[in-house]
């Protein structure tokens, strides 16, 4: 669509966000100061044009289509940068303000990103940061975020992606553990110890590794199974058994003499370890707060896990 048919749009996509978010026409014309008749023309003309059903209408209520909740996401996008271009050009300039929207992994969220998050607000007391903690991949279209972070070495292709850090999996075991079972050499050794799987899938006993051009693939078992890394942290140190956990839930640990790491020559490959992908919607203008966050994190994260 060209933009001289686009432009008159753009004052329904408007209404047909404000329908939505008063749940009816009749609120929705209160709220803007015009008939609910007009509304409903509004909506019946951007509908022609998209050659689409947004709503599905009764006298009492409306429900979007499917169609309309996939547009409604757009449309709500197209308000939120007009209101960002109003917004920045008022500003002086000086100082920085705005909503962001992130979502997290639970772990990495509580044990990394937490105080860093709480960092940023201190620095910048006028923006408002919106947390969405899910160990679920969300669409930062559909979901309506600005950023999603995750941990994947494969970054999803349509995004623009920053690395703001790496995780590895750590094999340990508990000092009580390894005085009642010899210390494993090789993957392999592990078919004989009692071991702590995921039990996330049917593969999650189906342990992979990686020592330079060397794989190994181990199937283990053990009594106890669950996918929370901080119960498998505990597990572990009680003599449980042998447990994978995230590098920053046992370092804490390894610290203390509380944990032990294991084959320590071999990566552990899995859904779990990977870069910190800070991943973004490509827009050729990225509002400021944005860009501050992207680099607030990148400075703040990258360069202390490398160091």
């Amino acid at each position: 669509m060209d933009t001289n048919k686009l432009i008159p749009l753009l004052p329904d996509m408007a209404i047909f966000v404000t329908v939505i978010e008063q749940g009816n026409f009749s609120n929705a014309a209160k709220k803007l100061g015009v008939t609910p008749s007009a509304v409903s023309r509004q909506i019946s003309r951007l509908e022609d044009a998209l050659g689409i059903k947004l709503l599905q209408r009764t006298t009492r209520q409306i429900a979007l289509t499917e169609s309309g909740k996939v547009t409604l996401d757009y449309c709500k996008q197209m308000i939120e940068s007009a209101d960002n271009a109003v917004k920045a050009s008022h500003s002086d300039g000086s100082r920085v303000r705005g909503l962001l929207r992130v979502a997290a992994p639970k772990s990495l969220a509580s044990r990394v990103l937490r105080p860093l998050f709480v960092e940023f607000l201190k620095r910048y007391p006028d923006i408002q940061l919106h947390l969405k903690v899910s160990d679920r991949i969300l669409d930062p279209i559909h979901d309506g975020l600005d950023f999603l972070i995750h941990i994947n070495d494969s970054p999803i292709e349509s995004l623009v992606n920053v690395k703001i850090g790496r995780v590895e999996q750590v094999i340990c075991a508990s000092p009580d553990f390894m005085k009642r079972h010899n210390e494993p050499t090789h993957p392999d050794d592990l078919k004989h110890l009692p071991c702590i799987c995921l039990g996330e899938n049917s593969t999650d006993n189906r342990w992979r590794f990686s020592n330079h051009n060397q794989q190994a693939t181990v199937q283990v078992s053990g009594a106890y199974l669950l996918n929370h890394s901080e119960m498998r942290r505990d597990a572990i140190e009680q003599g449980i058994g042998i447990g994978c956990l995230p590098n920053y839930t046992a370092q804490q640990g390894i610290e203390k003499g509380t944990l032990i790491p294991l084959l320590t020559d071999w990566h552990m490959q899995g859904n779990y370890h990977g870069d910190i992908c800070l991943q973004y919607v490509q827009s050729k203008y990225l509002p400021n707060k944005n860009r501050i966050f992207i680099d607030f994190m990148k400075q703040n994260l990258l360069q202390t896990k490398e160091s």
